[in-house]
């Protein structure tokens, strides 16, 4: 164990999916206590209300293909600020540990001597699905799920059919009629269903639904109404959309 840098303190906040309901109890405490903010691009602005009106506020988002700061950047400001003792709030839309990078940044503290604490968040992966309608997990259609990120350009075994499987891809929109075309050379049946799940969780969440045949001439039917951030459900779980979907 490193010594410690400070009396300082970072809190790894998940922020939840979108929906500023969805902040957990501790997280909104977190956010009362802290007098300096650290915030990504997926964090509903709405959930800055929570913080102190002394709290220092400091975007640094990343969207695909632009990072207003870069990784090492986000790190040296949780270290300054807690240097001088501050509570510091790393907030992260999701959960902090699920392709969040809450676990570099959690490293990083600790071997700079930094207190620091994980909050859990409400996941995405979870909450979007289930705004939709789609449970992820059901006796008579999966019995396992796989998360993966559509960021990644080499589609291996993850993406792999399985009997009674869900998969999830994270940030594959820009991919998603490609990812398609994939699954079914790895052996996905052609009839799988398939969801596009867009601004989960919100007043102006989307979804379009098909199969993996026609997934992509449905995104193309959408009339430019998609956009991230957005994940893709694939399996027969889709098929109880039409049951369960209340949102």
């Amino acid at each position: 164990m490193k010594k410690r840098a400070s009396r300082g303190i970072v809190y790894l906040v998940g922020g939840g999916p979108g929906h500023p309901g969805l902040l957990t109890l501790r997280g909104a405490e977190c956010l009362k206590r802290c007098e300096a903010v650290i915030y990504d691009a997926l964090v509903n602005p709405a959930l800055l209300a929570h913080c102190p009106s002394s709290a220092k506020r400091i975007f640094v988002g990343k969207r695909r293909r632009h990072h207003e700061f870069e990784q090492d950047e986000i790190n040296a400001l949780l270290l300054k600020y807690a240097s001088k003792g501050k509570i510091v709030c790393r907030l992260k839309g999701g959960d902090p540990f699920l392709f969040g990078r809450g676990g570099e940044e959690a490293e990083f503290l600790f071997e700079h001597g930094v207190r620091f604490e994980v909050v859990p968040g409400v996941s995405s992966v979870i909450a979007a699905p289930a705004c939709a309608g789609i449970p992820l997990t059901h006796r008579d259609y999966a019995s396992h799920v796989t998360i993966v990120t559509g960021q990644n350009s080499r589609l291996g075994d993850a993406y792999r059919y399985l009997p009674k499987k869900t998969l999830v891809v994270l940030m594959g929109f820009a991919r998603a009629g490609d990812i398609a075309k994939k699954m079914v050379s790895l052996g996905w049946p052609p009839s799988t269903p398939v969801a596009l799940i867009c601004s989960g969780t919100l007043a102006s969440q989307a979804v379009i639904t098909g199969t993996l045949s026609d997934f992509n001439e449905k995104i193309d039917k959408s009339g430019g109404r998609l956009s991230s951030p957005a994940m893709i459900v694939a399996g027969d779980v889709v098929k109880m959309r039409e049951k369960c979907g209340s949102f």
